[in-house]
């Protein structure tokens, strides 16, 4: 019987298409997306089925569903040298069609857990494990609580509970992959206590479809981005408290 302990959430992520990229250097201009997930945007996509100041999450691993296809597409970002809009080439995500609707699809299972964060000691009377854990549960069985994205606004995504490790792989027995030099994360203020943006880089390796990711402070290289400060967040004032949460999900 697989059981997952009070604070990990595992789910599966698909939609027609991602583009994850480095942050930094895809602001205009062509994008072209890397082949694997960051953990930046599995961290978005996480966030975005449930989060509260009062915890962080942690991307513990990705399982890769779909075997690397790529389209490209011309499309019209804003221009942020002059008004309107440019043209431009975007290198998409694709995948193999989907079973149920026939169309490309990429398809990740993610498993995450939450941790206390520490920087934000004006919440600790939040900090009630079981309830987030509920509210988490059941805010992915119902599809997250905001849009859920596959790296940026033009790839749609849908999340739904599943098992980590289960169903097939176009990875499976397929050893292992290395990627190179890849964009890992951002450090921001409230979660590392220190008024700065920092990047994080690493190379990462897919063993079978599986990539483990490191925890974002044990990655050895660093970025500085800029000075910044951590939002203030109080109880009562700027967020609901985890039962008031629980509550609203009873209605």
């Amino acid at each position: 019987m697989h059981s997952t302990p009070m604070n990990t959430i595992e789910f599966r992520v698909w939609g027609r298409y991602a583009m994850f990229t480095d942050p930094l250097t895809r602001v205009g201009g062509e994008k072209c997306s890397y082949h694997i997930p960051t953990y930046e945007a599995l961290k978005g996509i996480t966030k975005s089925i449930y989060w509260k100041p009062t915890f962080v999450w942690i991307i513990d691993a990705v399982r890769v569903m779909k075997g690397f296809r790529t389209q490209t597409k011309g499309t019209k970002p804003l221009n942020y040298n002059a008004p309107g809009n440019a043209l431009a080439i975007y290198t998409f995500l694709t995948g193999d069609p989907d079973p149920g609707s026939k169309l490309p699809c990429v398809e990740y299972q993610v498993r995450a857990h939450f941790e206390w964060n520490r920087h934000r000691p004006e919440l600790e009377k939040d900090r009630i494990a079981g309830k987030h854990f509920q509210v988490a549960q059941r805010s992915l069985e119902r599809g997250g609580r905001q849009d859920i994205f596959l790296g940026t606004r033009d790839c749609q995504g849908y999340v739904a509970p599943c098992v980590f490790g289960s169903g097939v792989s176009d990875f499976d027995r397929k050893g292992e992959l290395g990627f190179g030099l890849m964009f890992h994360s951002f450090d921001y203020p409230d979660e590392t206590g220190e008024e700065k943006l920092q990047s994080s880089f690493w190379f990462p390796k897919m063993l079978d479809g599986i990539i483990t990711f490191p925890r974002p402070e044990n990655c050895t290289l660093k970025k500085f981005v800029g000075p910044m400060a951590a939002k203030q967040f109080g109880a009562g004032r700027d967020m609901r408290s985890v039962e008031a949460e629980e509550a609203q999900l009873e209605l």
